[in-house]
């Protein structure tokens, strides 16, 4: 009896414990059913207190960050390998740019550097979408590789780079009519044509030439946005060796035998160079150099250690001056405005230095002529004058020795040289009665030797002071 008894109670827990169970099992399935439910309302509607209804807002699709940017602009739905309008008219391309800095102007390679913001604006509509408040949208340089964005390159470029610090230096800009600004940060090198015939009193002009590579005048039409206008510069610009006068554009047709017609844009900027470094580190040493020259003309013909040296100290400074000019210009073919003031100088200091030996060849020739006057003189020692005859200072301490000093005072030098002169013609005209052609000839040595010198402090002056005002109100 017992036994039955168990029995039924161990049945009657089992089966209690076994609705237990699947009652607690039912419990959690139906809360993680509701919680399911409650993640899902967070993701589609937003956040909500639980109880309210669900408010669906409807932004701006453009600031919709769940909606990706290919997506809305239908980047894949479009063939962007192709231009806009392909088969039509040529597509127009605005075109502004922004002068950040001219960096260096070199006459060596002839070209110059410049870093600018290069603006292209079209209309595609292929990238047109839908906005309610009608913004744009910015992108950076990812989104540039896949449209279609004009092809410009820098005509006569010798280097050019889009600057990469921090990022790619590059914006896309898309209005929801499809109109697109793209603006690059760019550091091109390009060649600058120079005339250096008047260096440097010199003005150059320099162009920066835009133009499409692959499409012509029939595909693409380009043109500066808003004139020259279109063309902005930075005030703070500035350069060591130029003033810049002038910024202008100009656009033209480029022909090319094989492709076609292209437009070409042009940014014309004028140059003038400043002239005062080279009045400190040209001009004005070769100017000192031949002066300095002329100080020959004011020392005694006989002090030979004193002339020649000067003579050659200038000549040798004027041709490291010219060799440092040259060393910084390209070797043109022409003669430059600086060639021409520093080789005529150099000419005015070799002159110098020829005018001293021609000085001293003539003292040279007139010595011996009166050292043969001399041999053929009587002893004068018992002539009575008031201008007690001496022999000239220009003859050695051997020629006083021969021709006797006899302690007479020391006279002018050049009255010496008549009395000794006229008295070897006075005798040379009673032994010949020739004496007037004689005293002719020697008279005119004499004079030719001492004049060279006389004339040259005039002359040599006068007419480097004529080639400077000629020169400098020509090239000025």
């Amino acid at each position: 009896m017992h036994a039955d008894v168990l029995a039924l109670l161990l049945v009657w827990l089992l089966c209690a414990c076994g609705a237990s169970s699947r009652s607690r099992g039912r419990t959690l399935q139906t809360y993680s059913q509701i919680r399911s439910r409650r993640e899902t309302t967070r993701t589609e509607g937003g956040v909500r207190k639980p109880g309210s209804p669900i408010l669906k807002r409807s932004p701006d699709i453009t600031k919709n960050p769940v909606t990706k940017s290919e997506q809305l602009l239908r980047i894949d739905d479009h063939d962007f390998t192709m231009r806009p309008g392909f088969g039509g008219p040529a597509i127009p391309v605005g075109v502004d740019v922004q002068v950040e800095s001219l960096d260096t102007i070199s006459e060596v390679d002839m070209d110059f550097t410049m870093t600018l913001y290069l603006r292209h604006y079209w209309k595609d509509e292929r990238l047109s979408f839908p906005s309610t408040t009608n913004q744009s949208m910015t992108f950076d340089s990812r989104l540039v590789k896949k449209i279609w964005v004009p092809d410009m390159f820098f005509v006569h470029s010798k280097r050019s780079f889009i600057h990469d610090t921090t990022t790619d230096n590059v914006m896309l800009r898309v209005y929801p009519d499809g109109k697109v600004l793209y603006s690059v940060r760019v550091t091109v090198t390009a060649m600058c044509n120079m005339d250096l015939s008047h260096f440097p009193l010199d003005t150059q002009t320099c162009s920066l030439e835009i133009e499409s590579y692959a499409y012509t005048d029939d595909d693409l039409m380009l043109y500066w946005k808003k004139g020259n206008d279109s063309l902005k510069t930075d005030d703070r610009i500035s350069l060591s060796q130029f003033l810049i006068q002038e910024f202008h554009t100009t656009t033209k047709l480029a022909f090319y035998s094989s492709t076609g017609w292209y437009n070409r844009l042009y940014i014309n900027f004028t140059l003038r160079r400043h002239i005062f470094f080279f009045l400190l580190q040209t001009y004005f040493p070769a100017t000192l150099m031949v002066m300095l020259s002329w100080v020959s003309f004011w020392i005694d013909r006989r002090a030979v250690p004193a002339r020649v040296p000067l003579g050659i100290t200038t000549v040798l400074t004027m041709s490291t001056i010219i060799t440092g000019v040259n060393a910084s210009m390209p070797r043109v073919s022409y003669i430059k405005a600086v060639d021409i003031y520093l080789w005529v100088s150099f000419v005015f200091v070799f002159l110098s230095v020829i005018e001293y030996a021609a000085v001293n060849y003539l003292s040279t020739l007139q010595e011996r002529k009166e050292r043969k006057l001399r041999e053929k003189l009587p002893c004068t020692c018992g002539i009575s004058h008031s201008g007690q005859i001496m022999m000239s200072s220009s003859y050695s301490e051997m020629d006083a020795m021969t021709t006797g000093h006899y302690g007479m005072p020391e006279m002018n030098g050049d009255k010496r040289e008549r009395i000794l002169v006229q008295l070897a013609l006075d005798k040379e005209q009673g032994a010949h009665g020739q004496g007037g052609n004689v005293r002719s000839y020697n008279s005119s040595i004499w004079i030719d030797t001492h004049a060279i010198d006389k004339y040259s402090r005039v002359i040599f002056p006068g007419a480097y002071t004529l080639f400077n005002i000629i020169y400098w109100s020509i090239y000025s």
